[in-house]
C-alpha cells in the first residue's frame, strides 16, 4: 500500500484551521444547526467547499494500540483533536456495536444482539453476519435513513447493515419500499483499504449538489489479525500499521480536494488474547440432554430442551471459576442485556480471556477474541474526533459508545434524536467555541 505522507494544508482542514465553525448546541438545551461553511486560505470562492462528516470503523482497535508507536497518523488526529477510551455497548462484539454506533441505541433494543442469533418470531432463521433481510434490523433506525429523510445525502463504504434495504418488505435485494444510503458497497473483504479510501474520494469529486456530506469508511484487518494472533502478535502491528497508512491516503485524499472533514474514528472493541489451556467446557458440569447451545465463545447462549428447564437450571445458574451463569431477566442491569425476545432464555459469560465450549478444543489454539464485560479493560475502543468541528489536544473521559450517534447528529445538522440511550455530553467540551 502506498504510504502518503501528510502535508500541512491535510492538516488544517482536518483540524478546521482555515474553516471558521461554530458549533451547534449540545442536546437537548437546543436543536442542532447544519455545519456552515467556510473559505480556505488560498482557495476561490467558487471552490470552497462545506464541512463532510466521515464516520470511520477500525474493527478491533483496542484503544492502547494507540499508544505503540506504529499509527503516525492516528496520533496526530488524536493530538490535533479530540481522543478517548471509549466503552463499547455489551455484548462487546462487532455488529452488536457497529449498529449501536449508527442508532444511537443498545443491542438490547436495537435487536442485533450477538453476530449470531434466532428469533422466536420468526422461527427457522438465524442471523449471521451476512444477514439482509431487513425484520432483522428494523427495530431502530440508523443514521443513514434519518439523513436521507432529512435530505442529507450520505454514502458508505462498507458498514454492518448499511446493505439493507431498512423498513422494507421483503427479503434482501429484492425488499421494496426500504431505505438505503444514496450510495453504498455491499461487504467484500477483497476489496483493498486503498480501494475503500478512493471511492469515499470518489464520491467526494462530485458537485455540491450530490456530494455526500455522511459518509461512512470500514476497514477490518485489525481484527483479522487480533483473532489470528491474539493482541500482542506481529499481525497486530502489521495491520495497525496498514490501516494507518489508509488513514494518511484518506487525510492525503481530503487535502487534494480541499475538502474539510470531520473525522469520527471509533473501534468496536478491543481485543484479549485466548488460549486452549483457558476454556470452559460446559459438558463436564451440564448433561448434553439438558440444552442446545446458540452460541458460545466469550459467552453462551443456551436454551433448555423441552421440560429439562429445573435440571439445567440445578446445574448452570450461579458462579464457578472464571464463569457467571443467569436467567436472561437476571443479567446484572449494568448490562442493558435480557430484555430483547431474541436473547436466549440463558446467558453464561466468561472471564476476559477464558473462552466457553460445549467440548474441549480437538487441537490447542491460541489466538484472541472479543465479547467480555464491555466495562473489562481489554474491550475498551478506539476513539478519535478531528476537523473543524473539534478543539485539538482534548482527552477525554472514557465514555459509553451510544453517545456517538448523538454526536454524529450534531455534526450533519439533524437535531437530538428521541429516545435515544445516549447523549452528546461526553463532548461538551470537545466543540469549538
Amino acid at each position: 500500500m502506498i504510504r502518503l505522507p501528510l502535508t500541512a494544508l491535510a492538516l488544517a482542514l482536518l483540524a478546521g484551521c482555515a474553516y471558521p465553525y461554530t458549533p451547534p448546541a449540545l442536546s437537548p438545551v437546543a436543536t442542532a444547526a447544519p455545519a456552515p461553511a467556510g473559505a480556505v486560505a488560498n482557495v476561490s470562492p467558487q471552490e470552497a467547499r462545506a464541512p463532510v462528516t466521515i464516520l470511520v470503523s477500525i474493527d478491533g482497535f483496542w484503544a492502547p494500540y494507540l499508544q505503540r508507536g506504529l499509527s503516525p497518523n492516528l496520533a496526530r488526529l488524536a493530538a490535533g483533536g479530540t481522543s478517548a477510551s471509549m466503552r463499547p455497548s455489551f455484548p462487546s462484539k462487532t455488529f452488536p456495536n457497529h449498529w449501536t454506533l449508527v442508532t444511537g441505541v443498545v443491542p438490547d433494543r436495537h435487536g442485533i444482539v450477538a453476530n449470531s442469533f434466532t428469533d422466536p418470531a420468526h422461527p427457522g432463521q438465524r442471523f449471521t453476519m451476512s444477514s439482509d433481510q431487513p425484520y432483522w434490523w428494523d427495530e431502530a433506525e440508523p443514521i443513514w435513513v434519518t439523513a436521507e429523510r432529512a435530505g442529507i445525502p450520505t454514502a458508505t463504504m462498507f458498514w454492518p447493515g448499511s446493505n439493507v434495504a431498512w423498513g422494507a418488505t421483503g427479503e434482501g435485494h429484492d425488499a421494496t419500499n426500504g431505505m438505503h444510503p444514496h450510495d453504498w458497497q455491499q461487504y467484500n473483504k477483497n476489496v483493498t483499504d486503498r480501494q475503500r479510501v478512493d471511492s469515499v474520494i470518489d464520491w467526494l469529486r462530485r458537485p455540491a449538489a450530490s456530494r455526500p456530506r455522511f459518509l461512512t469508511l470500514y476497514f477490518d484487518e485489525v481484527d483479522t489479525a487480533g483473532h489470528e494472533g491474539g493482541p500482542d502478535s506481529p499481525g497486530v502491528n502489521r495491520a495497525i500499521a496498514s490501516v494507518d497508512q489508509a488513514i494518511g491516503r484518506l487525510i492525503a485524499g481530503l487535502a487534494e480536494l480541499n475538502q474539510p472533514a470531520n473525522l469520527v474514528i471509533v473501534a468496536d472493541h478491543g481485543m484479549v488474547a485466548t488460549s486452549s489451556d483457558r476454556m470452559i467446557v460446559l459438558n463436564r458440569f451440564l448433561d448434553p440432554a439438558d440444552y442446545t447451545l446458540e452460541e458460545d465463545g466469550p459467552f453462551a447462549s443456551i436454551r433448555a430442551k423441552p421440560g429439562r428447564e429445573a435440571a439445567l437450571e440445578a446445574r448452570l445458574l450461579g458462579h464457578r471459576d472464571h464463569l457467571d451463569c443467569w436467567r436472561k431477566g437476571e443479567i446484572p442491569a449494568r448490562f442493558h442485556y435480557g430484555r430483547n425476545p431474541r436473547i436466549a432464555p440463558y446467558f453464561c459469560l466468561a472471564e476476559a480471556g477464558w473462552t466457553i465450549a460445549a467440548k474441549p478444543p480437538e487441537k490447542p489454539f491460541a489466538g484472541g477474541t472479543h465479547g467480555y464485560d464491555n466495562a473489562d479493560p481489554s474491550m475498551a475502543a478506539l476513539f478519535i474526533a478531528n476537523g473543524p468541528a473539534f478543539r485539538p489536544g482534548v482527552k477525554l473521559a472514557p465514555f459509553d459508545n451510544v453517545a456517538v450517534a448523538p454526536l454524529l447528529r450534531d455534526l450533519i445538522g439533524l437535531p437530538p434524536g428521541q429516545g435515544l440511550d445516549g447523549t452528546d455530553r461526553p463532548f461538551a467540551r470537545a466543540f469549538k467555541r
